[in-house]
């Protein structure tokens, strides 16, 4: 009967992360850029890979995902840490529509005003990238001082149902996480 257990206890070990591993997803934060406008620093980038088939079959079932967008602005400093600006945590929230057939897409940085697109790859496009974000105003930047932009994405845990959860108990190989991505400039 021991015997049986151990048995069962290494084929847990070993066979059931197999899928996880198997479905990983390489996503990045590529393109930062860095403007102004009148009064404020604003950033653009965009995420690549954040959407794989198994992601994209649960959003066309009408689960929601949600991406969180973690943006950290820094002053550089020699011989002393960096000092941070300010610190922004903004979401995408994507959702299909299935009796109306379209897509719903909700920035958190943009007001109440969603988007709303009948082809996917346009939401797609639209829920993996940042364009505009106000940071910072420019008076709390001092001229001809180093800054830093660290920026990370993650998808954000799928919220099931509480029976569903027993079933789907592999929705965690829709989870991603990038890593840190930073851009420095001076001001």
């Amino acid at each position: 009967m021991l015997k049986h257990i151990k048995i069962y206890i290494l084929l847990f070990c070993f066979i059931l992360p197999v899928p996880v591993i198997g479905h990983a997803i390489d996503v990045q934060i590529s393109g930062i850029q860095v403007t102004q406008n009148t009064d404020h620093l604003l950033l653009s980038l965009e995420v690549e890979g954040a959407f794989n088939e198994k992601l994209e079959e649960a959003i066309q079932n009408g689960i929601p995902a949600t991406f969180s967008f973690l943006v950290n602005i820094s002053r550089k400093r020699t011989l002393w840490m960096n000092e941070l600006i300010d610190d922004r945590n903004v979401t995408h929230t994507l959702k299909y529509h299935n009796l109306k057939n379209h897509y719903i897409i909700k920035k958190s940085w943009q007001g109440d005003d969603p988007y709303i697109t009948d082809s996917f790859d346009e939401a797609k496009k639209i829920m993996s990238e940042i364009n505009g974000l106000e940071l910072v105003r420019l008076k709390k930047l001092d001229k001809g001082s180093r800054y830093e932009i660290t920026a990370k994405a993650e998808l954000d845990k799928v919220k099931l149902p509480f029976l569903l959860n027993y079933i789907f108990f592999f929705a965690s190989v829709w989870d991603f996480e990038t890593e840190w991505h930073s851009y420095e400039f001076v001001y």
